[in-house]
């Protein structure tokens, strides 16, 4: 009976050695190595891009209240041109004879006083001729202003439709004159954010057609109603625009920054996605050592950083790197 049991403990030793041998030996899990940083907060510039298109401060179109013929045309295409420059003079035959006609009114009126000096016309009399030169001189300098074609404000010629010897025919302007130093640009900001937008604040653009180079605006004013489809208000940015640069219809996107807020920020690397809900968490280390998988608020992202809503708290120790391996609960050594 002895010798039964003393083959039987042999042969379960054998099978246990031979189990051993084909598992191989136990390996004991590593403890997880991570990097944290602590949370810190930071002033957080609240902005949105817009798309938009640089438009003429002021555009003017130059031609006569009536149809006469060009006799000079002193400006082109692209050519600037200062606010009260002559860029055109129409046919002189009508101003000349209002010239005339006022220059001997004129005579008339000073014989007139004179002979009222010594009582030789009465009151009205001298009335009705100074009413009678000022019509003139309105007549003169109304044709003066329609036979010595002005620029009214300093820019560029945009277009010019007519040549020396036209007849000016009322169909289009002589000229049109853009006035781009400054120019302005038509932002539509969402009616969500209408309030937090304000006349002087300060705005940054870019230009495609402009790489590498950033412009500074002013918000100038802000329209007083909302467009029912679209729900957006027009705000009009100004942009000084010395160089002349900019130039009425070039694409630009306009930076509008609302406010600056206090926020935690981390870096991308502190940001886990949880699988199927989508949603963005981090892991905070305890006291203990040990990590908790927590659910944040994401807001702006810039410069390799996030901010952080909510979720997380000034101070609190959160890692940043080594999460791959991580779940709730897990001991971790902090490198």
């Amino acid at each position: 009976m002895k010798r039964t049991i003393i083959i039987l403990c042999a042969a379960a030793l054998v099978s246990s050695c031979a189990r051993n041998a084909q598992q191989g030996p136990v390996i004991e899990a590593q403890t997880p190595k991570v990097e944290v940083a602590v949370a810190a907060t930071q002033l957080v510039a609240h902005e949105n891009v817009y798309s938009a298109t640089v438009q003429a401060n002021v555009t003017n179109n130059i031609a006569p209240q009536t149809g006469s013929r060009i006799q000079k045309i002193l400006v082109d295409v692209g050519d600037f041109v200062n606010a009260g420059q002559t860029v055109a003079e129409m046919d002189r035959v009508q101003l000349e004879q209002a010239r005339l006609n006022l220059a001997n009114s004129e005579t008339e009126l000073e014989r007139i006083r004179q002979l009222y000096d010594q009582g030789g016309v009465s009151k009205s009399d001298l009335d009705a001729i100074e009413l009678s030169v000022n019509v003139a001189r309105t007549s003169y300098n109304n044709l003066l202003e329609n036979t010595v074609l002005r620029s009214p404000v300093s820019g560029v010629v945009t277009a010019r439709n007519y040549d020396r010897g036209d007849m000016y025919t009322m169909t289009a302007p002589i000229f049109t004159v853009q006035q781009i130093t400054p120019v302005k640009i038509l932002v539509a900001v969402s009616e969500s954010d209408y309030a937090r937008v304000h006349k002087g604040d300060k705005v940054s653009l870019v230009a495609d057609a402009l790489p590498g180079q950033t412009f500074s605006g002013t918000i100038y004013r802000i329209y007083p109603t909302v467009d029912p489809v679209s729900h957006t208000v027009n705000v009009e940015v100004r942009v000084p625009n010395e160089k002349r640069l900019l130039r009425p219809g070039m694409y630009t996107r306009v930076t509008l920054t609302f406010d600056e807020v206090e926020r935690v920020v981390l870096p991308d690397g502190a940001i886990v996605k949880q699988q199927g809900s989508g949603q963005r968490a981090v892991y905070i280390l305890g006291a203990d050592n040990t990590v908790t998988l927590r659910v944040v608020e994401l807001g702006r992202h810039f410069g390799g950083n996030y901010e952080i809503v909510s979720g997380v708290e000034p101070g609190e120790k959160v890692v940043v790197k080594g999460q791959t391996a991580l779940r709730s609960g897990v001991t971790v050594e902090v490198l």
